[in-house]
Protein backbone atom coordinates (compact mmCIF):
# COMPACT_ATOMS: atom_id res chain seq x y z
CA UNK A 1 0.00 0.00 0.00
CA UNK A 2 2.92 2.64 0.66
CA UNK A 3 4.59 1.83 -2.79
CA UNK A 4 1.35 2.81 -4.29
CA UNK A 5 0.79 5.48 -2.62
CA UNK A 6 4.24 7.01 -3.01
CA UNK A 7 3.63 6.16 -6.59
CA UNK A 8 0.41 8.16 -6.74
CA UNK A 9 2.00 11.36 -4.71
CA UNK A 10 4.67 10.85 -7.39
CA UNK A 11 2.41 10.89 -10.36
CA UNK A 12 1.02 14.44 -8.86
CA UNK A 13 4.35 15.69 -9.13
CA UNK A 14 4.49 15.15 -12.88
CA UNK A 15 3.58 18.43 -15.11
CA UNK A 16 0.46 17.94 -15.93
CA UNK A 17 -0.29 17.37 -19.67
CA UNK A 18 -4.04 17.20 -20.76
CA UNK A 19 -5.51 15.11 -23.72
CA UNK A 20 -8.71 15.37 -24.87
CA UNK A 21 -8.70 12.09 -27.05
CA UNK A 22 -7.01 9.06 -27.12
CA UNK A 23 -4.15 8.91 -29.62
CA UNK A 24 -3.21 5.99 -31.54
CA UNK A 25 0.78 6.20 -31.89
CA UNK A 26 0.82 6.50 -27.95
CA UNK A 27 -0.96 2.83 -27.62
CA UNK A 28 2.96 1.03 -28.09
CA UNK A 29 4.75 3.61 -26.28
CA UNK A 30 2.81 4.91 -23.33
CA UNK A 31 5.02 4.16 -20.66
CA UNK A 32 7.80 6.28 -22.43
CA UNK A 33 5.12 9.54 -21.79
CA UNK A 34 3.39 8.22 -18.48
CA UNK A 35 6.58 8.17 -16.55
CA UNK A 36 7.44 11.60 -17.03
CA UNK A 37 4.29 13.58 -17.28
CA UNK A 38 0.55 12.95 -15.90
CA UNK A 39 -2.23 13.11 -18.52
CA UNK A 40 -5.44 14.63 -17.51
CA UNK A 41 -7.68 12.16 -20.19
CA UNK A 42 -10.32 14.44 -20.58
CA UNK A 43 -12.36 11.39 -22.75
CA UNK A 44 -11.99 9.04 -19.53
CA UNK A 45 -14.72 11.50 -17.61
CA UNK A 46 -18.07 11.57 -16.67
CA UNK A 47 -18.19 15.37 -17.02
CA UNK A 48 -19.36 17.08 -20.43
CA UNK A 49 -15.55 18.12 -21.73
CA UNK A 50 -16.37 21.88 -21.69
CA UNK A 51 -17.10 21.66 -17.82
CA UNK A 52 -13.97 19.18 -17.50
CA UNK A 53 -11.86 21.57 -19.14
CA UNK A 54 -13.45 24.24 -17.32
CA UNK A 55 -12.70 22.47 -13.93
CA UNK A 56 -8.53 22.29 -14.34
CA UNK A 57 -8.16 24.89 -16.66
CA UNK A 58 -5.81 26.74 -13.96
CA UNK A 59 -3.42 23.27 -13.65
CA UNK A 60 -3.49 23.00 -17.82
CA UNK A 61 -0.51 24.71 -19.41
CA UNK A 62 -0.37 22.08 -22.35
CA UNK A 63 -2.13 20.00 -24.92
CA UNK A 64 -1.03 16.81 -26.45
CA UNK A 65 -3.19 16.04 -29.52
CA UNK A 66 -3.00 14.28 -32.83
CA UNK A 67 -4.06 15.17 -36.71
CA UNK A 68 -7.60 13.65 -35.26
CA UNK A 69 -8.20 15.55 -32.41
CA UNK A 70 -9.68 19.54 -33.33
CA UNK A 71 -8.94 21.85 -31.12
CA UNK A 72 -11.25 24.48 -31.49
CA UNK A 73 -11.80 27.41 -30.53
CA UNK A 74 -14.46 26.46 -27.59
CA UNK A 75 -12.37 24.45 -26.18
CA UNK A 76 -9.44 27.06 -26.27
CA UNK A 77 -11.36 29.61 -24.49
CA UNK A 78 -11.95 26.94 -21.71
CA UNK A 79 -8.35 26.83 -21.23
CA UNK A 80 -7.51 29.68 -20.20
CA UNK A 81 -3.60 29.16 -18.97
CA UNK A 82 -2.78 26.93 -21.79
CA UNK A 83 0.43 27.94 -23.37
CA UNK A 84 1.52 24.92 -25.53
CA UNK A 85 0.11 22.44 -27.88
CA UNK A 86 2.24 19.55 -28.90
CA UNK A 87 0.59 17.60 -32.09
CA UNK A 88 1.64 14.39 -33.68
CA UNK A 89 0.77 15.37 -37.02
CA UNK A 90 2.74 17.83 -39.70
CA UNK A 91 -0.62 19.40 -40.29
CA UNK A 92 -2.54 21.48 -38.20
CA UNK A 93 -5.55 22.16 -39.70
CA UNK A 94 -7.65 20.07 -36.73
CA UNK A 95 -6.35 23.51 -34.23
CA UNK A 96 -7.78 26.90 -34.29
CA UNK A 97 -4.51 28.60 -35.54
CA UNK A 98 -6.31 31.97 -35.34
CA UNK A 99 -7.25 31.85 -31.56
CA UNK A 100 -3.64 30.47 -31.04
CA UNK A 101 -2.14 33.50 -32.70
CA UNK A 102 -4.17 35.73 -30.66
CA UNK A 103 -2.92 34.17 -27.48
CA UNK A 104 0.09 33.44 -27.95
CA UNK A 105 0.06 29.75 -27.49
CA UNK A 106 2.72 27.87 -29.12
CA UNK A 107 2.61 25.07 -31.52
CA UNK A 108 5.23 21.99 -32.18
CA UNK A 109 4.09 19.40 -34.83
CA UNK A 110 5.80 16.11 -36.03
CA UNK A 111 8.88 17.98 -37.64
CA UNK A 112 10.54 15.85 -40.16
CA UNK A 113 9.84 12.59 -38.68
CA UNK A 114 7.62 11.79 -41.27
CA UNK A 115 9.54 13.11 -44.34
CA UNK A 116 11.40 10.86 -45.62
CA UNK A 117 9.22 8.09 -45.56
CA UNK A 118 6.25 9.69 -47.24
CA UNK A 119 8.35 10.81 -49.60
CA UNK A 120 9.98 7.06 -50.24
CA UNK A 121 6.06 5.96 -50.40
CA UNK A 122 5.30 8.38 -53.08
CA UNK A 123 7.87 7.25 -55.18
CA UNK A 124 6.52 4.25 -54.47
CA UNK A 125 3.40 4.64 -55.39
CA UNK A 126 3.81 6.64 -58.92
CA UNK A 127 6.33 3.68 -60.04
CA UNK A 128 3.67 0.98 -58.73
CA UNK A 129 1.40 2.80 -60.90
CA UNK A 130 3.44 3.68 -64.20
CA UNK A 131 4.88 -0.25 -64.31
CA UNK A 132 2.05 -1.59 -62.69
CA UNK A 133 3.69 -3.31 -60.05
CA UNK A 134 0.62 -4.29 -58.62
CA UNK A 135 -1.59 -5.50 -61.31
CA UNK A 136 1.29 -7.53 -62.36
CA UNK A 137 0.86 -9.21 -59.20
CA UNK A 138 -2.15 -9.86 -59.33
CA UNK A 139 -1.84 -11.65 -63.11
CA UNK A 140 0.53 -13.95 -61.63
CA UNK A 141 -1.31 -14.94 -58.42
CA UNK A 142 -4.22 -15.91 -60.45
CA UNK A 143 -2.84 -18.01 -62.76
CA UNK A 144 -2.77 -16.03 -65.23
CA UNK A 145 0.43 -15.58 -66.91
CA UNK A 146 0.46 -19.23 -67.84
CA UNK A 147 -2.74 -19.01 -69.98
CA UNK A 148 -3.32 -15.38 -71.02
CA UNK A 149 0.47 -14.50 -71.79
CA UNK A 150 2.64 -11.56 -71.12
CA UNK A 151 1.40 -8.49 -69.08
CA UNK A 152 0.73 -5.80 -70.95
CA UNK A 153 3.59 -2.80 -70.46
CA UNK A 154 3.90 -0.09 -68.20
CA UNK A 155 5.66 3.32 -68.23
CA UNK A 156 9.04 4.62 -67.66
CA UNK A 157 9.41 6.85 -64.61
CA UNK A 158 12.55 8.70 -65.72
CA UNK A 159 11.74 11.64 -68.04
CA UNK A 160 8.72 12.23 -66.51
CA UNK A 161 7.90 16.01 -66.16
CA UNK A 162 6.52 15.61 -62.32
CA UNK A 163 4.39 18.70 -60.70
CA UNK A 164 5.07 18.82 -56.68
CA UNK A 165 1.70 20.40 -55.54
CA UNK A 166 3.21 21.60 -51.62
CA UNK A 167 7.14 21.65 -52.38
CA UNK A 168 7.02 21.64 -47.85
CA UNK A 169 9.48 19.52 -46.40
CA UNK A 170 8.10 16.39 -47.89
CA UNK A 171 7.39 17.60 -51.11
CA UNK A 172 11.26 18.50 -51.44
CA UNK A 173 12.15 14.84 -50.45
CA UNK A 174 10.22 13.74 -53.28
CA UNK A 175 11.80 15.78 -55.44
CA UNK A 176 15.31 14.98 -54.22
CA UNK A 177 14.61 11.70 -54.99
CA UNK A 178 13.06 11.91 -58.33
CA UNK A 179 15.64 13.98 -59.63
CA UNK A 180 17.80 10.49 -59.46
CA UNK A 181 15.46 8.90 -61.39
CA UNK A 182 15.93 11.28 -64.25
CA UNK A 183 12.54 13.25 -64.17
CA UNK A 184 12.24 16.90 -64.68
CA UNK A 185 10.79 18.74 -61.42
CA UNK A 186 8.26 21.70 -61.18
CA UNK A 187 6.41 22.95 -58.22
CA UNK A 188 3.26 24.82 -57.21
CA UNK A 189 3.84 26.32 -53.69
CA UNK A 190 2.04 29.35 -51.58
CA UNK A 191 4.84 31.15 -52.52
CA UNK A 192 7.79 30.79 -54.85
CA UNK A 193 11.15 29.15 -52.93
CA UNK A 194 14.01 31.05 -52.93
CA UNK A 195 16.58 27.77 -52.38
CA UNK A 196 15.00 25.97 -55.32
CA UNK A 197 16.04 26.13 -58.59
CA UNK A 198 12.79 23.82 -59.99
CA UNK A 199 10.01 25.91 -61.88
CA UNK A 200 7.56 27.73 -59.89
CA UNK A 201 4.29 28.05 -60.96
CA UNK A 202 1.78 30.26 -59.06
CA UNK A 203 -1.21 28.24 -60.15
CA UNK A 204 -2.06 24.59 -59.88
CA UNK A 205 -3.79 24.37 -63.40
CA UNK A 206 -0.79 25.61 -65.27
CA UNK A 207 1.37 23.18 -62.96
CA UNK A 208 -0.83 20.59 -64.35
CA UNK A 209 -1.02 21.63 -68.23
CA UNK A 210 3.13 20.63 -67.84
CA UNK A 211 3.04 18.22 -66.06
CA UNK A 212 2.74 13.89 -66.84
CA UNK A 213 2.49 13.20 -63.23
CA UNK A 214 1.40 15.28 -59.64
CA UNK A 215 2.34 14.51 -56.45
CA UNK A 216 0.21 15.98 -53.73
CA UNK A 217 2.26 16.98 -50.71
CA UNK A 218 0.50 19.98 -49.63
CA UNK A 219 -1.42 20.69 -46.40
CA UNK A 220 -5.19 20.79 -46.34
CA UNK A 221 -6.77 24.23 -45.10
CA UNK A 222 -10.03 26.00 -46.40
CA UNK A 223 -7.66 26.93 -49.37
CA UNK A 224 -6.59 23.85 -50.26
CA UNK A 225 -9.71 21.91 -49.94
CA UNK A 226 -10.59 20.52 -53.68
CA UNK A 227 -7.15 22.19 -54.97
CA UNK A 228 -7.11 19.17 -57.64
CA UNK A 229 -10.51 19.61 -59.06
CA UNK A 230 -11.54 18.60 -62.47
CA UNK A 231 -10.23 21.52 -64.41
CA UNK A 232 -6.78 20.67 -63.32
CA UNK A 233 -7.51 16.71 -63.97
CA UNK A 234 -8.50 17.50 -67.03
CA UNK A 235 -5.04 19.52 -67.79
CA UNK A 236 -3.13 16.52 -66.48
CA UNK A 237 -4.96 14.65 -69.21
CA UNK A 238 -5.53 11.05 -70.51
CA UNK A 239 -2.03 9.78 -69.79
CA UNK A 240 -1.33 11.40 -66.48
CA UNK A 241 -1.39 10.26 -63.34
CA UNK A 242 -1.74 11.78 -59.60
CA UNK A 243 -0.40 10.86 -56.50
CA UNK A 244 -2.31 11.80 -53.14
CA UNK A 245 -0.35 11.23 -49.97
CA UNK A 246 -1.21 14.70 -48.30
CA UNK A 247 -5.27 14.83 -47.57
CA UNK A 248 -7.92 12.97 -49.32
CA UNK A 249 -9.92 16.18 -49.48
CA UNK A 250 -7.05 18.09 -51.20
CA UNK A 251 -8.88 16.12 -54.32
CA UNK A 252 -12.63 16.34 -55.05
CA UNK A 253 -12.50 12.89 -55.16
CA UNK A 254 -15.95 11.92 -57.04
CA UNK A 255 -13.97 14.01 -60.22
CA UNK A 256 -11.67 11.89 -59.98
CA UNK A 257 -13.52 8.69 -60.02
CA UNK A 258 -15.09 9.96 -62.96
CA UNK A 259 -11.65 10.84 -64.79
CA UNK A 260 -10.58 7.56 -64.35
CA UNK A 261 -13.64 5.88 -65.15
CA UNK A 262 -13.50 7.87 -68.35
CA UNK A 263 -9.86 7.46 -69.63
CA UNK A 264 -9.74 11.09 -68.84
CA UNK A 265 -6.92 10.71 -66.91
CA UNK A 266 -4.12 7.40 -67.07
CA UNK A 267 -3.95 6.35 -63.20
CA UNK A 268 -3.98 7.03 -59.75
CA UNK A 269 -1.62 6.15 -56.23
CA UNK A 270 -3.86 6.95 -53.08
CA UNK A 271 -2.89 6.81 -49.88
CA UNK A 272 -5.73 9.16 -48.52
CA UNK A 273 -9.12 10.05 -49.28
CA UNK A 274 -12.02 11.94 -48.05
CA UNK A 275 -13.95 9.82 -46.06
CA UNK A 276 -11.33 7.04 -44.26
CA UNK A 277 -11.65 4.29 -43.81
CA UNK A 278 -14.00 4.27 -46.59
CA UNK A 279 -12.80 3.59 -49.97
CA UNK A 280 -15.37 4.62 -52.84
CA UNK A 281 -16.26 0.50 -54.32
CA UNK A 282 -15.22 2.70 -57.94
CA UNK A 283 -11.62 2.87 -56.59
CA UNK A 284 -11.55 -0.59 -55.65
CA UNK A 285 -12.74 -1.57 -58.57
CA UNK A 286 -10.12 0.16 -60.75
CA UNK A 287 -6.74 -1.33 -62.21
CA UNK A 288 -4.75 1.44 -63.26
CA UNK A 289 -5.38 2.90 -59.28
CA UNK A 290 -2.96 1.75 -56.25
CA UNK A 291 -4.63 2.03 -53.28
CA UNK A 292 -3.18 2.34 -49.67
CA UNK A 293 -4.73 2.48 -46.19
CA UNK A 294 -3.44 6.45 -45.03
CA UNK A 295 0.05 4.48 -44.27
CA UNK A 296 2.77 6.74 -46.18
CA UNK A 297 4.33 8.46 -43.15
CA UNK A 298 4.20 5.38 -41.00
CA UNK A 299 7.36 3.08 -40.18
CA UNK A 300 8.62 1.47 -36.92
CA UNK A 301 11.51 4.41 -37.76
CA UNK A 302 9.27 7.01 -37.92
CA UNK A 303 7.29 6.83 -35.16
CA UNK A 304 10.43 5.79 -32.99
CA UNK A 305 11.79 9.29 -34.08
CA UNK A 306 8.06 10.63 -33.37
CA UNK A 307 8.23 9.55 -29.80
CA UNK A 308 11.09 11.19 -29.28
CA UNK A 309 10.39 14.21 -30.60
CA UNK A 310 6.91 14.65 -29.26
CA UNK A 311 8.63 13.62 -25.20
CA UNK A 312 11.57 16.52 -25.83
CA UNK A 313 9.01 19.41 -27.11
CA UNK A 314 7.14 18.84 -24.08
CA UNK A 315 10.29 18.21 -21.90
CA UNK A 316 11.53 21.99 -23.69
CA UNK A 317 8.47 23.10 -22.49
CA UNK A 318 8.20 22.13 -18.79
CA UNK A 319 12.40 23.61 -19.10
CA UNK A 320 11.42 26.46 -20.38
CA UNK A 321 13.55 26.00 -23.22
CA UNK A 322 12.65 26.70 -26.78
CA UNK A 323 10.50 23.71 -28.69
CA UNK A 324 12.32 21.15 -30.40
CA UNK A 325 9.63 21.53 -33.69
CA UNK A 326 7.70 24.65 -33.12
CA UNK A 327 5.88 25.86 -35.93
CA UNK A 328 6.71 28.89 -37.16
CA UNK A 329 4.20 32.18 -37.52
CA UNK A 330 3.93 33.07 -41.44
Amino acid sequence: MADKEREGEENQQLPVVLQLLPIRVMETAGDRYSNKFRFLKAWESSMPTELFLTTHAQSIKALFCSGYTPVPANILRCLPSLQCIVTTSAGLNHIDLAECRRRGIAIANSGDCFSDDAADYSVGLLLDVLRRISPADRYVRQGLWPTKGNFPLGSRLGGKRVGIVGLGRIGYEVAKRLVAFGCNISYYSRKMKSSVAFPYYSDVHDLAVNSDVLVICCAWTKETHHIINRDVLLALGEKGVIINVGRGSLIDEKELIQCLMQGEIGGAGLDVFENEPNVPKELRALDNVVLSPHRAVHTQESNSSLHDLLIANLEAFFSNKPLVSEVEDE
